[in-house]
């Protein structure tokens, strides 16, 4: 009997869906003849452009929602997006969202629902200077005058300088907010078994999850240039503290709660020496799945999913890792996933934000030798430089 099913083109135009499946888009064919080849290839790869997202507001604005938050390595946490986003979901036509961020920021202020930018390169996050901060933002809520104020309720300074705006200028604020509209706050109460809701404070301090960072609009994004002089606004209270730096410490003695970079084996990493060779070169703390603990090649603490840690790290890169659910619960906060797995559908390719088709335990090779290869390069470079052996290397 003959197949009379017709085969679909896979390289028809396609859309990908939030989860990031693939769906072929029926009814969308080139255009021959005229057009050309290039409006073929333009209509075959329509899909792989993501639609432009309207303005949400070209109105005059006439009132002004402002978000506050620290950057870290030039970018927005997703706690401090999903505070971006409930200012901006909450902003009616004449209300502009404008975002202040203490550091370096180099990501896309209007993706993510801003209409002004106000960046303080000044202020990194690895220095203390909680007074100088305190007076930024105040100096930018008397030239911005706005209505609320909206910060993350995090560990990592922007909870703490929510707080400590909210009594210096005697603000009404709402702490561990959870849920949030035009009109009203809420927060857990009773050990978590009750909501108490308010009206909008004016300092307003959000709980991770509270909001979706997915925005279906676009702010203006237009970045002022903005001066705040630290030297200027010093006090005598802010002379008072003195910033001790950061100790560095061994990758390996920060839990992994707290760890930034984590490299985590699955049951595809047999050579463990190497793996742990290999974090030790990075820098990175160690993970692991529960089928590699059960084996016994690490530690319960180095555990990561739900029944073991949760962690945040900025980098997470997962060797032979199929990915079950329980531990796709356990990196979910985590920033950038990268999985190295032979299998290209196995469930953490879903996560993954750059998945590696390959062998987890080649991988692990190759890395360490291209990390033994540049730390040879780079003392061969160091040993040319130093004097007489400049001349000695010219001479020859």
């Amino acid at each position: 009997m003959m197949n009379t099913l017709k085969r679909i083109d896979p390289r028809r135009p396609f859309t990908v869906t939030a989860q990031g499946l693939r769906r072929i888009t029926l009814g969308v064919v080139g255009m021959a003849g005229a057009a050309g080849s290039a409006s073929l290839a333009d209509a075959r790869h329509a899909g792989h452009r993501e639609q432009p997202k309207p303005r949400r507001t070209t109105a005059t604005p006439h009132r002004v929602l402002l978000v506050a938050a620290h950057a870290d390595r030039g970018a927005l946490d997703e706690h401090a997006r999903q505070t971006l986003a409930a200012a901006a979901l909450i902003a009616d036509a004449q209300t502009e969202v404008v975002l202040l961020v203490f550091g370096e920021f180099t990501g896309d202020a209007a993706a993510l629902g801003a209409d002004k930018l106000i960046e303080l390169p000044m202020f990194d996050r690895r220095t203390y200077a909680p007074n100088d901060e305190l007076n930024a933002l105040a100096a930018c809520v008397a030239a911005y005058a706005p209505a609320h104020v909206f910060l993350p309720d995090n560990a990592t300074g922007d909870g703490d300088l929510g707080r400590r705006y909210a009594s210096v200028a005697d603000a009404s604020v709402a702490t561990h907010v959870v849920e949030i509209d035009a009109g009203h706050v809420s927060t857990y109460i009773r050990a978590s078994t009750a909501l108490a809701s308010r009206a909008l404070p004016e300092v307003v301090l959000l709980e991770p999850n509270a909001v979706d960072p997915k925005l279906p609009f676009v702010g203006a994004g237009e970045q002022v240039a903005w001066r705040f002089d630290r030297e200027a606004e010093a006090t005598n209270a802010q002379r008072a503290i003195r910033d001790l730096g950061i100790d560095e410490i061994d990758a390996a003695q920060v839990a992994l709660e707290e760890a930034d970079f984590i490299v985590s084996a699955g049951n595809g990493v047999s050579d463990v020496p190497a793996f742990e060779r290999l974090a030790t070169t990075l820098g990175a703390a160690i993970g692991a799945s529960r089928v590699a603990v059960d084996d016994g090649k690490f530690t319960r603490d180095k555990q990561i999913g739900a029944t073991g840690k949760t962690v945040e790290a900025s980098v997470y890169i997962a060797f032979g890792i199929s990915g079950a659910v329980q531990h796709l619960q356990g990196i979910k906060d985590c920033r950038h996933v990268i999985a190295v797995n032979l299998d290209a559908s196995a469930p953490i390719a879903k996560r993954a934000n750059l998945t590696v088709i390959a062998d987890a335990q080649e991988t692990i090779a190759a890395l360490n030798e291209a990390a033994a290869a540049a730390r040879g390069a780079r003392a061969t470079s160091a040993a040319l430089l130093q004097p007489g052996k400049l001349a000695e290397g010219v001479l020859a």
